[in-house]
């Protein structure tokens, strides 16, 4: 028997027209553990449906997902019933759900949950123990996958961002049970080396089951014993780790890690040209603050200076010396009229003055006036002043 060669088209048309026409596979009731679970903006839901061994692939369409009860999310333990069903683009299967029912929590989330409040009651969230990221690091250590695409956005950020930055990259696994070893061996290696200012430990998206390594108690121990910061960058906005948790910062997505620990240099630029500014504005304030003191202090001085006193005393000097002056020309005045008066007086009273009217005057030879005739009479010499001059007479009694 000759058998048709297909074509790729007609080998999943074959097997969708086997799967729709199954029975059973129309009428499918499965339970399992919900990952991965998400809305997008369509309207409607994509998840992973799981056990221990398997997966399978989910949607719900738009007009059944308002009947999905708003507690189903990832760790959710449910019974679905639809239809599975071939979709020929890809040649991949998955479950069309009609309902999903929640009877459980699924034991990874449980886990999970255990593990978070077990960390939150050790302290190991607490705000203060927070590291400060540093705001402008000159070596970030990355730890990673370096074939995953974290790593490309991760790298691509730092260098648009901030070229003049190191980026040392540990390679690590991300998943897996062997990751969280290798995940611990990098944040032991930056802190021993001590080359890097900040830590980025981060991954792609995944389902909770991808993301399980950065939910490890060891892993959230090391990460909270860093003396370096950390940066925990894993998954999507949706996602949540424990990492995130006991990490010093978490970023919603690996870029935006990368974006947290590398400013702009635009933005460096501009905050260096506003800190430019307000130093300039300071300076220029404080030295006409200072200008002001120190003037008023020369003030002061000025008027408190000794040569301020000096001057004031020269001037009570000059003040004295006029009053003294006065008072000196006054008393010589006085003294002045007083010897006018005096000698007006002695002039009156000079009795030389009487000669001048033809009177003299007589003395005897020891220079005593005569005064009356029997003295003159009892005398020999006397001697005669007029007023052109003196002589010497003798006197002979009568005969």
């Amino acid at each position: 028997m000759i058998l048709k060669t297909l074509s790729v088209t007609e080998v999943n048309n074959y097997l969708k027209k086997i799967t729709d026409n199954d029975f059973i596979l129309n009428n499918l009731k499965v339970k399992g553990e919900v990952s991965n679970f998400k809305v997008h903006s369509s309207g409607h839901i994509y998840f992973s449906l799981k056990d221990e061994n398997s997966k399978v692939n989910c949607v719900i369409f738009k007009s059944d997902a308002v009947n999905v009860s708003s507690n189903i999310k990832d760790g959710a333990k449910v019974e679905i019933r639809g239809r599975l069903s071939i979709y020929t683009r890809d040649g991949s299967y998955q479950v069309y759900c009609k309902e999903i029912n929640e009877y459980g929590v699924g034991d990874l989330y449980a886990q999970f949950e255990q593990l978070k409040k077990q960390l939150l009651n050790e302290g190991l969230f607490d705000e203060k123990y927070k590291k400060p990221i540093p705001y402008l690091p000159r070596t970030v250590g990355v730890i990673t996958s370096e074939t995953g695409a974290a790593i490309r956005d991760i790298i691509n950020v730092l260098q648009r961002r901030s070229p003049y930055l190191d980026i040392v990259v540990y390679p690590s696994l991300v998943q897996g049970k062997d990751a969280p070893a290798s995940l611990i061996e990098g944040i032991k290696y930056f802190n021993k080396s001590k080359s890097v200012d900040v830590i980025i430990i981060s991954r792609g998206g995944g389902s909770i089951e991808e993301l399980w390594a950065f939910n490890d108690k060891s892993l959230a121990y090391e990460i909270f014993k860093s003396k370096i910061p950390v940066v925990s960058g894993v998954g999507h906005e949706i996602d949540f780790t424990i990492t995130d948790f006991v990490s010093d910062l978490r970023a919603p997505t690996p870029s935006a890690a990368a974006e947290v620990v590398a400013p702009k240099l635009e933005e460096i630029n501009n905050n260096l040209v506003r800190h430019k500014a307000y130093l300039n504005q300071f300076i220029n304030s404080r030295l006409i603050s200072e200008k002001e003191k120190i003037n008023y202090v020369n003030r002061i001085l000025e008027n408190n200076s000794p040569k301020n006193f000096i001057i004031n005393k020269y001037r009570d000097v000059d003040s004295m010396k006029e009053k003294l002056t006065n008072l000196i020309m006054k008393k010589i005045e006085n003294n002045r009229s007083n010897l006018i008066n005096i000698n007006n007086m002695l002039t009156l009273l000079n009795p030389i003055n009487v000669l001048n009217k033809g009177y003299a005057i007589i003395e005897d030879n020891n220079g005593n006036l005569v005064q009356d005739i029997d003295t003159l009479n009892s005398l020999k010499e006397i001697e005669v002043k007029m007023k052109d001059g003196s002589g010497n007479f003798k006197i002979e009694p009568k005969r």
